[in-house]
């Protein structure tokens, strides 16, 4: 073995890496984000979490009992209610993730130190409902404990299975990943193929050549749903509370979403590998950051704020509020049109890029 055409094919290998910007760019920045995802974003010990109270009582001694509450840091306000039933509406829809139910007896109740608050949980993100309940510890008056007055009650997810909150999540965990995978070679693989050539010869415009492309793949994607619901209700026993067709219209919108995202990668990736760094480089943010592994309300704001631009994000909110609490697209409209205006966005700028030319 020559040292001398050892040490070339070294040389030339690290010439090779630092003309592909994106190969190097890797290199440095997977550790980063890394680091900046587990070390600042990720937190289990979760604060803030959106909360309601509905104060029948009015009293001194229950206003007090909800500042006792608040100085905890569990939870924050996020809405207002009248009434228990306003509080089940507003975790229904995802906007609370804790609702404060006080009696109008309730002055009575803790005199004779019976059960006089309930503490209503959205039990479909485990460690959220393992927070909440951290508040039926504080002291109260210095002399009882919350635990003996409060009585927390999960809704959706009471025997707190892991899988009933990974199963509705794994759908769009596939489908980012597949989905985006898919549409980021399709250009990449015409031009390597030589069929960009022909392609170049006929009347197909840009246009119809983005949206033809994309169609096969959205049967695909309705394909890994049904797999995923049918394994995950037939082994898992995952419940569908919501209706079925708005589970599958909740899943058209993050293929929408991730297709055009896959096909904007693939116009600006010179090669299939580089189609496949990049995806990765998108769907690594998207699984921590969405909500699936980690507790969104536990991440700073920054870290929400970029979590709010990923399609999965929006999803999880989606497939949540549909299957474990029975919500209607309705009630969850903001996530469908951030979903419905991300597509539009990278479609048009996927279409704006692509040109039918050999370059």
């Amino acid at each position: 073995m020559s040292l001398r055409r050892l040490l070339a094919i070294m040389v030339k290998e690290l010439r090779q890496l630092r003309r592909d910007r994106i190969t190097l760019g890797m290199i440095v920045g997977i550790p980063v984000l890394q680091l900046l995802l587990f070390g600042y974003a990720i937190n289990m010990d979760v604060r803030g979490l959106p909360a309601a109270v509905a104060d029948e009582a009015q009293t001194a001694g229950s206003r007090a009992l909800v500042q006792d509450l608040l100085a905890t840091g569990v939870i924050a306000p996020a809405a207002q209610a009248r009434s228990p039933a306003d509080l089940m509406d507003l975790l229904r829809s995802g906007r609370i993730s804790v609702g404060v139910a006080i009696p109008r007896d309730y002055e009575r109740r803790r005199i004779e130190g019976r059960e006089s608050v309930q503490i209503l949980v959205d039990g479909s993100d485990t460690v959220v409902q393992a927070s909440a309940r951290q508040l039926a510890q504080i002291p109260l008056d210095g002399r009882v404990s919350v635990a003996q007055l409060v009585n927390v009650v999960s809704f959706y997810n009471p025997e707190r299975r892991s899988a009933v909150n990974i199963v509705p999540g794994l759908i769009g965990v596939i489908l980012t990943l597949t989905m985006v995978l898919f549409t980021a070679v399709a250009i990449v693989r015409e031009r390597e193929r030589g069929n960009m050539e022909l392609l170049i010869t006929t009347p197909v415009s840009s246009a119809e050549l983005m949206i033809g492309k994309v169609l096969p793949y959205v049967g695909i994607g309705l394909v890994q749903t049904t797999v995923v619901l049918l394994l995950g209700v037939g082994i898992f026993q995952v419940p569908i509370r919501g209706a079925l067709v708005s589970v599958y219209v909740a899943a058209l919108l993050l293929i929408a979403a991730n297709l055009s995202l896959g096909l904007l990668i693939s116009t600006r990736a010179k090669s299939q590998f580089q189609a496949m760094q990049m995806t990765f480089f998108v769907f690594l943010p998207s699984i921590l950051l969405s909500g699936f592994m980690f507790p969104f309300a536990g991440m700073p704001v920054a870290a929400q704020w970029i979590a709010q631009v990923l399609p999965l994000t929006h999803f999880m909110r989606l497939i949540r509020g549909v299957m474990l609490r029975g919500a209607d697209l309705g009630d969850l409209l903001p996530s469908v049109l951030a979903l419905c205006a991300f597509t539009a966005v990278m479609m048009s700028v996927a279409i704006l890029k692509f040109r039918k030319r050999l370059d």
